[in-house]
């Protein structure tokens, strides 16, 4: 997982199992991302597997942030969460844009 800051937003870069094991690290991101206070980005292009864990997570960001979440490259295990879970209603999902960094 890699936080970058740019001058216009932030982006996360979550990849391979976004999972309970990964709890600290997701808090420390979110907590970052928010501090910011830019626009928020969230590239799932290297998910493998999402839990309730990182669900949560997007929720989070989704209503701690003044702006609307985008999540960027969604591969289908996440979009089957977001449906499931409605938090994809929360969430800008994008499917065009260039993979961060």
């Amino acid at each position: 997982m890699h936080v970058i800051l740019s001058p216009d937003r932030t982006t996360i870069v979550l990849s391979g199992e976004v999972d309970a094991d990964l709890g600290a690290d997701l808090a420390q991101a979110g907590t970052d991302a928010e501090q910011a206070g830019l626009p928020i980005e969230v590239d799932a292009h290297h998910v493998t597997f999402m839990d309730s864990s990182g669900v949560a997570f997007l929720a989070r960001l989704a209503m701690r942030t003044p702006h609307r979440v985008r999540l960027l490259h969604v591969p289908p295990t996440v979009e089957f969460l977001l449906e499931v879970t409605r938090i994809g209603e929360l969430l800008d999902v994008v499917d065009d844009a260039p993979p961060a960094g």
